[in-house]
């Protein structure tokens, strides 16, 4: 098999010449991702990156760049260019500048570039890490969460004396600040701004450039998000003082632009991982706070304030779309701009409240960039990162429901095959997704990834993307419902989904195939030891054991939270739950992929199904990433993983 892939990976960086017919996933690599999209503070421009995979003999990554566009979608131009990328852009408050993050210097570093083009400038010299970055609102000053590099832990490496303390000496980031413009002698010296042990993770300024609030967690590990707290600091002299530090996790911090308000976002106390958050509106002066209503999905993400500090802009996921809502400082949130096709991404806001950008897309339109005024209600795109895709046919794709066993309101995409004959039934591929607070939407069906949903259509193929319950967009009870039920009611609606696509006559029950990553690997390898209805199966990232799962992952109180306790005290539900107490008799040939660097889901939890099959002379199959986390990054592997889910489920399903 690899023999017949890894020609196709070479030959990958010379696009082919010939008109293509029809979506392949070496086609699909050429789709161009666009992101941070912002709109300037006067309102006259906008910026947004662009990224495309470079696939050469010894290269394989993301190229991304700035671009900048007039607010009408003219004078369109690439504004960085070189072998690193740059990203975060940022503008200047007078719009004459776009700041940003690049490793031009081998390290991340702050530069800013004039928007009517010339030389970057490089701001830092920093030889440590760099995390987030914010331009004061007076533009003297800019906040960046860093580190500061460890002599020590270079010189323990070299005398081979590096051993780790897991759990000591994290490697939090504080709260640093440097001159936008230099000193007498040239030079932007950045000084630490906060000294307290906490990891720095989000912060804002205020209207008046004389304070920072800011977010920050004990440690940069992802099982501490709960403890998150808001502090403030004084700018001149360093003082910090605390604003919200409870039980809950306190995070994204907003000044309004009239320096009356701090909002920011609580979830409840304890924290929950599925989440439930409101947004919190502190009054600077009296220090008194209250809730604001609660939002559709209870999982507001905040853009910022409007520019008359009357109302906070959030983006929040509602169904298969994300939408924009207003939420005022008195009264209940409206949405301010819904997508009638498709679904939107990267929301940001500009620093004057006045517009906001993101990348628009739909399963038949491929992303762009997109700006809209505050009160307007058609956006206006500025991008033309895929105008000159090829225009291949793609399987249509409808918005299909059913009712769950218990009367629960389920919905999925459903993509037909490309040329979908009615007279016809076909091979269908159910696909689910991760978190299991993850969502799908109506996004590109041929962008890169790691699901080729417009190769699968090409080639003959229905695809089924459900949203069981447990899933983001529909409401705190529905994402709820599968507290201590993996692989119950949420399976059933899965199978339910399955058997609505075979009684609308569109899918052959007997050519069906299943795939997920992550929680979707967790609910493949559920499903293929609960049924033998699947011909062929694709484990990508699977949870496959609870409990061991919980001792070696990163987050080891996530499943305590979904399953009411530690695996110890609960033993019964840890195991009950987990495929591996049911791999005995399992059929389905099965492939499993994994990240070999995956903290989140170690790789050892491939490894237990992957043997646990092959003991028992099941067909299987595992590939290991090197080098990869939880979520693969490297384009040749992405390709390499839509190539074999294509190639696995041809060989066992068929068209």
């Amino acid at each position: 098999m690899k023999a017949k892939l890894f020609p196709i990976l070479l030959a990958a960086a010379a696009w082919p010449q010939t008109a293509p017919t029809a979506w392949t996933p070496e086609l699909s690599m050429r789709v161009q991702p666009v992101a941070d999209v912002l709109p300037s503070p006067d309102g006259k421009l906008v910026v947004y990156t662009q990224s495309h995979a470079v696939i050469e003999t010894e290269k394989s990554e993301i190229d991304t760049q700035i671009f900048l566009a007039a607010a009408d979608g003219s004078h369109r131009t690439q504004l960085t260019r070189g072998e690193k990328s740059a990203a975060a852009p940022e503008f200047s408050p007078d719009s004459r500048y776009v700041y940003f993050s690049s490793e031009r210097a081998g390290k991340p570093n702050l530069w800013r570039i004039p928007v009517d083009g010339g030389e970057a400038e490089t701001l830092t010299d920093w030889k440590g890490e760099i995390g987030a970055f914010h331009v004061s609102p007076d533009g003297k000053w800019i906040a960046f969460a860093g580190m500061e590099p460890r002599a020590d832990e270079e010189k323990a490496k070299k005398e081979k004396r590096d051993f780790r303390v897991i759990d000591e000496n994290p490697k939090n980031h504080s709260l640093w600040i440097v001159a936008a413009e230099p000193d007498s002698q040239g030079k932007r010296t950045p000084r630490r701004l906060t000294n307290t042990p906490d990891h720095v993770t989000d912060f804002d300024w205020s209207p008046d450039s004389a304070a920072i609030a800011f977010a920050h967690t004990p440690t940069p590990g992802a099982d501490d998000w709960t403890k998150s707290d808001i502090s403030e600091v004084t700018v001149p002299g360093g003082a910090v003082r605390p604003i919200a530090a409870t039980g809950a996790a306190e995070h994204s911090p907003r000044y309004s632009p009239d320096g009356r308000y701090l909002a920011y976002v609580r979830s409840t106390d304890p924290a929950r991982w599925a989440g439930i958050d409101r947004i919190v509106l502190l009054v600077r002066q009296t220090g008194e706070s209250r809730d604001l209503p609660p939002t559709f999905d209870e999982r507001p993400a905040l853009l910022g304030w409007a520019g008359d500090s009357a109302q906070l802009l959030f983006t929040e996921p509602r169904g298969v779309a994300n939408v924009v809502y207003a939420m005022p400082t008195d009264g209940l949130p409206k949405p301010v701009y819904e997508p009638r096709h498709g679904t939107l991404q990267a929301g940001r806001l500009n620093a004057t409240g006045t517009a906001f950008g993101f990348a628009g897309e739909s399963w038949d339109e491929a992303p762009e960039a997109y700006v809209l005024k505050i009160g307007d209600s058609i956006p206006q795109r500025v991008s033309s990162a895929n105008l000159d895709l090829p225009k291949l046919p793609l399987g249509e794709t409808k918005r299909v429901t059913w009712k769950a066993a218990d009367g629960l309101d389920i919905e999925g995409l459903l993509t037909y095959p490309a040329g979908y004959n009615a007279a016809q039934k076909y091979p269908l591929v159910l696909v689910v997704h991760g978190g299991p607070t993850g969502v799908f939407q109506d996004s590109f069906l041929a962008r890169y990834g790691l699901y080729p949903y417009a190769t699968f259509a090409a080639r003959g193929y229905a695809v089924l993307r459900v949203n069981p319950r447990g899933s983001g967009g529909y409401g705190r009870t529905f994402r709820f419902a599968n507290m201590n039920d993996w692989g119950g009611r949420d399976y059933a609606d899965l199978m339910a989904g399955v058997d609505r696509v075979i009684s609308m006559g569109v899918a052959d029950p007997d050519r069906l195939a299943v795939m997920g990553w992550s929680y979707g690997g967790f609910m493949t390898s559920w499903i293929v030891t609960h049924t033998h209805r699947f011909k062929a199966a694709a484990v990508g990232a699977g949870v496959t054991d609870l409990w061991s799962f919980t001792g070696t992952s990163d987050i080891p109180g996530f499943l305590p939270d979904y399953f009411s306790g530690e695996p110890w005290n609960a033993f019964d539900g840890y195991f009950n739950h987990s495929p591996m107490a049911f791999v005995k008799g399992v059929t389905t040939p099965t492939l499993i992929l994994h990240g070999e660097a995956d903290v989140r889901v170690p790789t050892t939890q491939g490894y237990e199904f992957y043997n646990a099959l092959k003991r028992q002379g099941v067909v299987t199959k595992m590939v290991v990433y090197p080098r990869t986390p939880h979520g693969p990054r490297e384009p040749k592997f992405l390709l390499d993983i839509m190539q074999r889910h294509v190639e696995w489920v041809d060989r066992y399903v068929g068209k």
